[in-house]
């Protein structure tokens, strides 16, 4: 797709407009999602969703030319938010909609927390590890995967265990089915073909260690996972 685009612009508009379209997904998403807040849709699956949604950005990434500087544009939403966040959970008024949409409980300080962490890895994958297996696995597992696994576990989750944090192994499967499939997708898309028996076993160390993780801190340890993982794999 890059290249048929690549024959009508110049590889800096090309990049250009494939970061605004990404632009565009990512704050259209977050806004539908503030205003169905705002009509009661629930905090915490609003959360999710803007979760998965924002870890899905990278499919813009196909239609870069990745020949040219101005590839690394590619992470101007997750930049722009981590720059939100920031300010936002500093600043934030309790009826800030960022609080309300990406929040468990409505305190400002949660922003600088997953949300924030969340973006900084956006960013990291977007910059030095740019169209690389490794960001495709570790955004599919973290955004899919680790989006998932909470609203599958809070609904269906009978069977709890307790290492660091509560958690039950109906999330933990979900976390390591879509997480799987999410890395599989973006794998495809983005490249054509998907080395499904290291991106498995990739996901379930990933399972292991996010059944580990205090909250939040998963949103960190899961890409390090990945990285570590396709080092030695």
């Amino acid at each position: 797709m890059h290249s048929s685009i690549g024959q009508i612009l110049s590889p800096l508009l090309q990049n250009i407009l494939a970061t605004v379209l990404g632009l565009i997904y990512v704050f259209t998403v977050v806004g539908i999602m503030d205003y169905l807040v705002k009509k009661g849709f629930p905090q915490d699956l609003s959360r999710k969703i803007v979760h998965i949604a924002a870890g899905s950005w990278l499919i813009f990434w196909i239609i870069y030319d990745h020949t040219h500087w101005s590839k690394y544009l590619n992470i101007l939403p997750a930049f722009l938010w981590t720059v939100l966040l920031l300010i936002k959970g500093f600043f934030a008024k309790p009826d800030d909609e960022a609080v309300k949409t990406m929040t468990r409980t409505g305190d400002r300080k949660e922003l600088l927390k997953g949300p924030l962490f969340f973006t900084i890895v956006m960013d990291i994958m977007g910059t030095i590890f740019f169209y690389q297996p490794v960001a495709m696995t570790s955004m599919g597992l973290l955004g899919c995967g680790d989006g998932l696994a909470p609203v599958f576990g809070k609904k269906y989750g009978k069977h709890k265990y307790n290492i660091v944090t509560e958690k039950s192994i109906e999330g933990s499967l979900a976390f390591l089915i879509f997480g799987i499939f999410g890395a599989a997708v973006f794998h495809l898309i983005l490249s054509g073909e998907v080395e499904i028996t290291k991106l498995m076993l990739c996901a379930v160390v990933a399972t292991i260690v996010e059944a580990l993780s205090p909250k939040d801190i998963d949103n960190f340890l899961i890409p390090i996972t990945c990285l570590i993982f396709y080092q030695l794999y």
